[in-house]
């Protein structure tokens, strides 16, 4: 028998009756039609291994079905049932004397002397028929993946797109362009690569790369638990590329950026080659102009097809959306190595009140704070902090330093739990969502918000216009005292991020206060002010890819057997990190997350399905070989056991193993289905 569990999804979006066409209806069945296939064949081929290898041992097959309970079809042919049941997940090959609906055929004497039964076996034979399925499953892991590679899969390659503040990889220095090579010993290729390498690992892990100015590192840091796996803090890197979709109709930039609202306009396909008459190469040189430039209109020249000349797009600066609160600010969650906080003695805890003779909430919006700074670059400042000592109140001291020429919002708080930082000193620090003062004629003001309000919750609310087709939900919502990591966690920067990147959205807020009701405004952009974003001004660039091709097909066998291996490595190892509780089981996604996520696949051709079925095989081949009475390897224990004893355990312990298995597989089944529904809410 063989269940399919575990897999990485990706909901997909439901098309909607506006916008029906008979090519995409065409295109999602012919996807649907590919996923269906495509499962079905991992599924025929585990069971091919323990049929064909029962018919070598000449052991009576009653039944070969794909699929559990009720029989939708069936053909005898032969002396063998052939059927496709009613419940999709799985498959079984059921043979004369095993049965894993009635184990005490296990132990039936009667049976056991039938020469062709499967109990009448010496224990080699029943070994080679319980572990065919998990063999071939790997045999097709290879070929699968072989397959993929022959054809040529683009992959994310291991290059920092950003650093997100805080985390390890941000305290260790890594900067946005550099390529990390290896990790925890593994190779690193792809982001992939980076990924597992990390969320597999245990304890600190050393991290080696070369810079974007072509000098080595190597690095040693200790992961973070955050969104259920350990992460070290780095993203991809984007490409110059401005994002294609099969959506003719989605922009190319974010509703109501400058991006969006430049004439001419940008289009999907094209790509950025220069910026202000001069050329930029890579995605870290276009950033690096930017935020040069960030309070100015530049002119992006963009190659477009069809066109002999690159266009020129005049974009203006993006103005901070600001909703005309200060809140107070928090404690210094973290420091950059070799900073100028790291040298000068600022230290974890600590909280800066006090930039020179400006009070820090009052004079200083914690969220400024970054600018302010930079704008000091090249000049001794002299920071007040108060420092929590181990016995007694806290203290006061003076920090002299001089920052760097470093804008905030840079090093952007894309992350959920990710406070705010400032790259002219090096620092992270939380903001407290407690209102220290309301900018007259604000947003916040209009809405009745009063100096000392603390806010519980924000929730951005989507138009519903855009709710399926770009964000899937009706509203994003952050409570800020929520646990860390929880679902709804969040940092009030994030939540300011959030609206920079979807301007006009209403913004709802809860209070703690009980006598206060929730509110709801725009945050809007101060005319007069001289706040920027100094990122993309909505530019929607795709990620940077590579291309992972065989040369030949011996170097597609070869390909597919390394990434065979690694997957069944990384599946042992994802166990391992549930049982030590270093990998959330929020991670574990069932048979409506397989599924989707190969629907996702189906939609971007065959090379990428081959790939999921490459994974999946492999995942099979695992799963259905651990020690779990009804599947392969439960199977597997009993026969070493009695190889070893030279007697079968007792029917009364395999009748109770039995039923053991069957118990915790239909509890796990319980809780992926719980996890796909209403966790990663597959379906909706």
């Amino acid at each position: 028998m063989n269940v399919l569990l575990f897999a990485h999804a990706v909901p997909a979006a439901l098309p909607v009756l506006a916008s029906f066409s008979v090519d995409a209806l065409v295109s999602k069945a012919g996807s649907v039609l590919l996923v269906a296939i495509g499962i079905g064949l991992v599924i025929f081929f585990h069971e091919l291994g323990h049929f064909a290898v029962a018919k070598w041992c000449d052991v009576f097959v009653e039944r070969f079905s794909i699929g559990f309970g009720p029989i939708l079809w069936s053909r005898k042919y032969g002396e063998t049932e052939y059927a496709l049941s009613a419940i999709p997940f799985g498959g079984y090959v059921k043979m004369l004397g095993q049965d894993d609906l009635d184990p005490s055929q296990l132990t039936s004497e009667e049976l056991a002397k039938d020469p062709r039964s499967y109990m009448a076996k010496p224990v080699g034979q029943r070994m080679a028929i319980i572990s065919a399925g998990v063999t071939m499953n790997v045999i097709t892991g290879v070929m699968f993946y072989a397959i993929a590679f022959g054809y040529g899969i683009e992959q994310l390659p291991a290059r920092v797109g950003s650093v997100l503040p805080g985390f390890p990889a941000w305290q260790a220095r890594l900067q946005p362009g550099d390529r990390l090579t290896r990790i925890a010993g593994r190779p690193t290729r792809t982001f992939d690569d980076i990924n597992r390498a990390i969320a597999l690992s245990s304890g600190p892990i050393d991290v080696a790369g070369v810079h974007a100015d072509e000098k080595p590192f190597e690095v040693d840091l200790v992961p973070n638990m955050a969104d259920g796996h350990r992460m070290i803090g780095v993203t991809p890197a984007l490409s110059l590329n401005v994002l294609k979709t099969k959506d003719a109709n989605e922009k190319a930039a974010d509703l109501g950026s400058p991006a969006a609202e430049a004439n001419p306009g940008f289009e999907q396909g094209d790509r950025v080659v220069g910026i202000d008459g001069h050329t930029v190469s890579d995605f870290s040189e276009l950033q690096k102009t930017l935020i040069d430039n960030r309070a100015k209109p530049v002119v992006f020249q963009v190659a477009r097809e069809g066109s002999e000349r690159p266009v020129d797009i005049r974009v203006a600066p993006q103005r901070f959306r600001e909703m005309g609160m200060t809140m107070d600010i928090g404690k210094v969650t973290g420091i950059v190595k070799d900073s100028p906080a790291d040298k000068n003695g600022i230290k974890e805890g600590d909280k800066i009140i006090r930039l020179n003779s400006r009070v820090v909430g009052k004079d200083i919006d914690p969220l400024r704070l970054p600018d302010e700074l930079a704008a000091l670059a090249g000049q001794e400042v002299t920071l007040e902090v108060q420092r929590e000592m181990p016995q007694g109140d806290p203290k006061k001291v003076d920090i002299r330093l001089v920052p760097a020429n470093k804008p905030g919002w840079v090093e952007a708080p894309r992350m959920a739990d990710t406070p705010m930082s400032a790259p002219a000193i090096g620092v992270a620090y939380n903001v407290i969502p407690t209102v220290l003062s309301v900018q007259p004629g604000s947003p916040a003001d209009k809405t009745g918000v009063k100096n000392g309000d603390r806010i519980k919750s924000a929730e951005l609310l989507v138009p519903a216009e855009l709710t399926k087709d770009r964000f899937g939900k009706d509203k994003i919502e952050v409570d800020f005292a929520a646990d860390k990591g929880s679902q709804k966690s969040g940092t009030w920067p994030y939540f300011v991020y959030l609206t920079q990147l979807t301007p006009d959205f209403k913004v709802k807020l809860t209070f703690t206060n009980k006598d206060r009701d929730p509110i709801e405004l725009v945050p809007a952009v101060d005319p007069k002010g001289d706040w920027y974003l100094p990122g993309m001004r909505g530019l929607r660039l795709m990620q940077e890819t590579i291309m992972l091709k065989s040369s030949g097909v011996l170097d597609a066998a070869m390909m597919g057997i390394t990434h065979t291996k690694n997957s069944i490595i990384d599946l042992y190892l994802t166990l391992r990190n549930l049982f030590t509780r270093q990998l959330s089981y929020e991670n574990l996604h069932g048979p409506l997350g397989i599924i989707s996520v190969a629907y996702s696949f189906a939609q971007q051709g065959i090379p990428e399905v081959c790939l999921f079925l490459g994974i999946l095989s492999a995942n099979l081949a695992v799963l259905n070989f651990l020690p779990i009475p009804v599947l392969d390897g439960g199977h597997m224990v009993f026969l070493i056991w009695e190889a070893v004893t030279r007697k079968r355990p007792s029917e009364r312990v395999q009748i109770a193993a039995t039923y053991f298995g069957m118990a915790f597989v239909l509890c796990l089944a319980i809780l992926v289905f719980y996890l796909d529904i209403f966790v990663h809410k597959v379906i909706g």
